[in-house]
């Protein structure tokens, strides 16, 4: 069993409104309804998102789009604080074999991406399994049960990446079509770039 985590506990400053609910490349989409089916389409579940407590709108989105929220009390504290909060949850499951890490501002991973993963994962003894497109590394990142406890003891000033950085031997980087995984979405430049379109603030839709 592999459970997605998707972390989408930040701020969104840089676009001045929430990352997770904007408008996918099908409207009727938002990039957390899209990547949680892209999770579950690819073999991931459940699909655990990653907000805060207060997130309302957030909360409905996930849940009505076959997702499990999870509450993250400690969002200030980055990212790693995130994947934590969700690793706590898929954790509970003991047939868990490792978490998928899939960032909300990464919204054009594919669900054929995640399923290339998840194979690739069963058939290797690397820890870490990466995305990566054109040699760029990206999104989403398998992490099997055997690193969960360095997860838990990393820097949070550094994040995930000082468990992936630790030792390159027990990673494998997997070469995929998907562009998609290193296109992050941060600004409204980035979104108008990559959708063709303005934002249409999905809070005050």
């Amino acid at each position: 069993m592999i459970a997605a985590i998707i972390v989408a506990a930040g701020r969104s400053s840089r676009m001045g409104t929430s990352k997770a609910l904007l408008p996918h490349a099908d409207p009727r989409l938002t990039f957390v309804s899209y990547l949680i089916h892209a999770a579950k389409g690819g073999g991931a579940h459940p699909a655990f998102v990653v907000g805060r407590g207060d997130d309302a709108k957030l909360y409905r989105e996930v849940v009505s789009s076959g997702g499990v929220f999870v509450t993250n009390a400690d969002a200030e504290a980055g990212q790693l604080s995130s994947l934590l909060a969700g690793l706590d949850c898929a954790s509970a499951d003991p047939h868990l074999a490792g978490v998928l890490l899939a960032p909300v501002d990464v919204p054009l991973i594919t669900a054929a991406t995640v399923d290339r993963i998840i194979v690739a994962a069963a058939g290797t003894s690397a820890a870490i399994v990466r995305a990566t497109h054109a040699g760029r590394h990206g999104h989403p990142v398998l992490f099997k049960r055997a690193v969960f406890a360095e997860l838990h003891s990393a820097d949070p000033h550094v994040g995930a990446k000082a468990v992936v950085r630790a030792d390159p031997a027990r990673v494998l980087d997997l070469e995929v079509d998907d562009a998609g995984v290193t296109m992050d979405v941060d600004t409204p430049a980035d979104y108008q770039r990559l959708f063709g379109r303005p934002i249409v603030d999905p809070l005050r839709r």
